[in-house]
């Protein structure tokens, strides 16, 4: 089966806020992730609840996609979260089909293939940003909910191989340059 992203989710832009520094909700931004979509930074509530609409706080299970900018990503917001609303640099994806996984559809949005298309249809030059309007249009092949979890752990799988070839590689490296080090005091 086959839809575009505009028949299964609803999308909304993130939220307008200047962080006050000490608060009750985490403003999400892009600088919060990796190029993965992974939490990198610890977060710390800097906005007043009592300023924001119920309809900007973050779901578990909302996808979060990077639409501004050289970094774009999607990730899934979790119920270990803190309370959170997401940047303006940021769509909320919120699913309206129980067919698919929030996980599958956020591994959809980062398939280096979906990336090259987006990147190709950015707004832009000196921050490139993708339009709401090209997001919705996607269309995104939906297999069995059985297919998406095996996808999602393969997923998965190849993202922790890399990373232990890049532990693996940058281990090596300083293992080569310790013994050039210890050859260099053995001379003479």
């Amino acid at each position: 089966m086959t839809a575009t992203v505009k028949d299964i989710t609803t999308i909304q832009t993130g939220f307008f806020a200047k962080p006050i520094g000490k608060g009750n909700v985490v403003y999400l931004q892009s600088k919060h992730f990796d190029e993965f979509g992974r939490l990198t930074a610890a977060l710390y509530p800097d906005l007043n609840a009592a300023d924001i609409s119920e309809k900007h706080l973050l779901n578990a299970g909302d996808i979060l996609f990077a639409a501004k900018g050289f970094k774009n990503f999607a990730t899934v917001f979790e119920s270990s979260n803190p309370t959170a609303v997401a940047s303006t640099s940021f769509f909320v994806l919120r699913l309206t089909d129980k067919n698919i996984l929030p996980e599958y559809l956020a591994w959809f949005l980062n398939h280096q293939k979906t990336q090259a298309f987006l990147k190709g249809k950015a707004k832009g030059t000196s921050i490139p940003s993708i339009t709401k309007s090209v997001l919705e249009s996607l269309e995104i092949g939906i297999p069995s909910l059985e297919k998406q979890k095996l996808i999602i752990r393969l997923a998965e799988l190849a993202l922790q191989e890399s990373e232990l070839r890049a532990k693996i590689l940058t281990r090596r490296k300083l293992l080569i340059e310790q013994q050039i080090i210890n050859a260099i005091k053995e001379i003479p």
